[in-house]
């Protein structure tokens, strides 16, 4: 999971990636809501939460307009993992 979680930020959109994470690490959250939240736009939220799904870094439920995204079990095991890379990737 290490290796995946520095591909998925330290790679270009990975900020992008890490605030969405640092996000639903407090709460579920739709796609919308990040948008505004995060203050990006709505495609660009869809397009990194799409990354995100596939690496089993989030998980979704719901069906349309009405997907919620969680961490999912195993990024929730790994947050510390995360942590750590995020800060080594800021302090640089």
């Amino acid at each position: 999971m290490k290796k995946v979680l520095w591909w998925l930020f330290a790679s270009r959109g990975g900020v992008n990636r890490a605030k969405i994470i640092d996000k639903l690490h407090t709460r579920p959250y739709n796609a919308h809501q990040l948008a505004d939240e995060l203050k990006l736009d709505y495609t660009t939220i869809r397009h990194h939460l799409k990354v995100l799904e596939e690496n089993n870094v989030v998980t979704s439920t719901g069906e349309k307009y009405n997907i919620m995204y969680f961490l999912s079990d195993k990024m929730e095991e790994n947050y510390n993992v995360f942590k750590e890379i995020w800060e080594s990737l800021r302090n640089k």
